[in-house]
């Protein structure tokens, strides 16, 4: 029998893009362990559009 894990997989999506006012969105797929961190999690990553690392928040 497989084992279900708490290894979930998230949606991370920029905070600054929304502000900026600027087309499209910038997203990254990546996954948590649900029972070490039940709260949302921020990540620094690279926004392409904007062209600088900015965080990029949780958002399901």
């Amino acid at each position: 029998m497989a084992k279900k894990g708490n290894r979930v997989q998230v949606i991370l999506e920029c905070t600054e893009h929304k502000t900026s006012g600027m087309a499209g969105t910038s997203r990254y797929i990546t996954k948590k362990n649900k029972k070490n961190t039940p709260e949302r999690i921020e990540l620094k990553k690279y926004n392409p559009i904007l062209k600088k690392v900015t965080v990029h928040k949780e958002i399901k």
